[in-house]
């Protein structure tokens, strides 16, 4: 630290440097006094220092001060004659008027010497202000650099998660088209055995093409949860009241999970409606229920919760494709083993479990994600090792009117068919129409045949008493949409009931059926045909109506 900042707290205080400056100008008179037989001439020399001093501690004003002092101390002690303030010689003038300008220098000069010094102060201030601002702000851009790359990290490995679903779906919904349609003949005509016997068969027999159609079955639901998890499923969204549906799961529920397992359900008062396909969101409910058991095994305690909330742009910008917004939540969270990081990352990915070999195929999570994902939802585990899991589920909030419903508690027995009612089957694959044919025909109606939609049309002009076309959407050259609306078009009284394997087409968009479409997807057994038919034929036949 150099004198000029080492003074500066006296600098800024007068009440000391004026006295000083006036100790100063005393001080050189006593030396001067003493000294007086040893010096000789040049008075005014002698207090130069004691000026210099005075202004160095307190700048022009002591300085000053002290010159001035100086003059008058000169004057009337060491200048002839004494007690005679101005000179009275032109020798004494000049001493005096040299003193006079070399005291204005040395002041003018510390003087100077102090201002530039001050300003350099100040500017060493300002540039540590500056230093200190600037490592701040270094620090927190820094900080949020860093936040902002590891926001992209996690949105590059959801995107990364996302193509690698893609792909998966791609694959999926290239081969479903045609494994469904082999699926639809196996299990088509195992239903129509089953259906045959007399009783009288030998019963290993029954027992052979029961477990053949438990194959079957179990090969179909595979192939639902691939394209459920691709999100290529076709959903009938409609609006929902989540209390309802988890109250009247309670004891489905109940009967599935066993004893061991205690069921808790909390409900939130005024909760949103929300506007989903009923059906899967039960499977959903059910499945994520059944993996909790499963984490539990010596028995534990379930709670399904729902609630309003709001998801917000912070919160979306660290979660790939889910959208601000206010949202209908439903979690699930049991008290069981847990998942570590690890395990929560790959949750989802298809085939992927932790359960043993035969416990589980690894795609129920998936299933579920998919689902989720097509209705616009979200999905987020958390977990920790011997504490529990909590699975959360958020469905979009529906503004609207609202009119929540639950599926029907029974089925009633198979409707029949009547030989008044004439279906025309038009599918491009000879197997799979003449099983449709069949089966329609076990169940009693008058059926026609066609292998694409040209021939379907000459039978149409031919037979005037069709009630209802059940087509194929992807054929060659005329696909079933395109031939539904030719004949909505000359004969709107007709209904139209889709079939496919392969749900990306022209009924299905972004996941969703076109309003008024009614869909039996494959593979579907004789109940679910049954089922179907009656339903769309028991509809009153109007013209000009729209595609039921």
């Amino acid at each position: 630290m150099d004198l000029l900042s080492a003074t500066d707290w006296l600098r800024h205080r007068p009440g000391y440097t004026y006295p000083l400056a006036l100790a100063a100008v005393g001080l050189t008179f006593l030396l001067r006094i003493v000294a007086s037989d040893y010096l000789s001439g040049f008075p005014f020399l002698s207090f130069i220092p004691a000026i210099l001093f005075a202004s160095f501690i307190g700048g022009a004003g002591p300085g000053l001060v002290a010159a001035v002092i100086a003059v008058f101390i000169v004057q009337q002690f060491f200048v002839e004659p004494h007690n005679v303030f101005w000179p009275i010689s032109a020798g004494q003038w000049v001493g005096l008027s040299t003193y006079l300008v070399n005291a204005a220098i040395i002041v003018g000069l510390m003087e100077m010497i102090i201002v530039a010094h001050d300003r350099q102060s100040r500017l060493r201030s300002e540039l540590n202000s500056f230093n200190t601002r600037l490592e701040q702000t270094v620090a927190e851009r820094t900080a949020e650099l860093k936040h902002e790359m590891e926001e992209n990290s996690a949105a590059q490995a959801q995107v990364r998660q996302l193509q690698k679903m893609e792909t998966i779906g791609q694959l999926t919904g290239g081969v479903a088209h045609d494994f469904n349609n082999m699926l639809a003949i196996i299990i088509g005509s195992l239903d129509l055995a089953q259906r045959r016997m007399n009783g009288n068969e030998d019963p290993r027999l029954l027992n052979s093409i029961q477990n053949a159609r438990d194959g079957a079955q179990r090969a179909a639901v595979l192939t639902a949860r691939l394209l459920a998890f691709s999100r290529q499923q076709p959903l009938a969204p409609e609006i929902i009241d989540a209390n309802k549906l988890v109250g009247g799961m309670s004891e489905l529920l109940r009967r599935t999970l066993g004893e061991q397992i205690r069921i808790e359900t909390v409900l939130a008062g005024g909760l949103w409606p929300s506007f989903a396909d009923l059906s899967q969101l039960e499977n959903a409910i059910l499945n994520l229920a059944v993996n909790a058991r499963d984490a539990m095994p010596g028995g534990g305690h379930l709670t399904i919760e729902t609630a309003n909330t709001e998801l917000d742009e912070r919160y979306a910008r660290t979660h790939s494709e889910v959208e601000a917004g206010q949202y209908v939540m439903i979690s699930i969270t049991d008290t069981g083993i847990g998942m570590s990081p690890d395990v929560i990352d790959r949750a989802f990915d298809p085939f992927y479990t932790t359960k043993g070999p035969g416990k589980g195929t690894g795609l129920g999570l998936s299933q579920v994600y998919g689902y989720i994902k097509q209705s616009g939802g979200h999905i987020k585990i958390y977990s920790e090792i011997d504490r529990g899991t909590t699975v959360k589920i958020y469905l979009p909030r529906h503004v609207g009117a609202t009119d929540g419903r639950l599926s029907a508690a029974g089925a009633p027995p198979i409707p029949q068919g009547s030989v008044n009612d004439t279906i025309l089957v038009v599918e491009d694959d000879e197997h799979v129409r003449t099983m449709t044919a069949e089966s329609l025909h076990e169940l009693g109606y008058t059926v026609l045949q066609a292998a694409s939609g040209m021939e379907a049309l000459v039978l149409l002009e031919e037979n005037a008493a069709i009630d209802l076309i059940f087509t194929d959407i992807v054929m060659p050259q005329m696909s079933g949409r395109q031939l539904a609306d030719i004949v909505q078009e000359k004969w709107p009284a007709i209904r139209i009931l889709y079939t496919t394997g392969y749900t990306r087409n022209a009924i299905v968009h972004n996941g969703v059926l076109d309003h008024g479409v009614s869909l039996l997807a494959k593979p579907f057994s004789l109940e679910q045909l049954a089922y179907k038919v009656r339903e769309l034929l028991n509809v009153p036949a109007r013209r000009g109506e729209e595609r039921t």
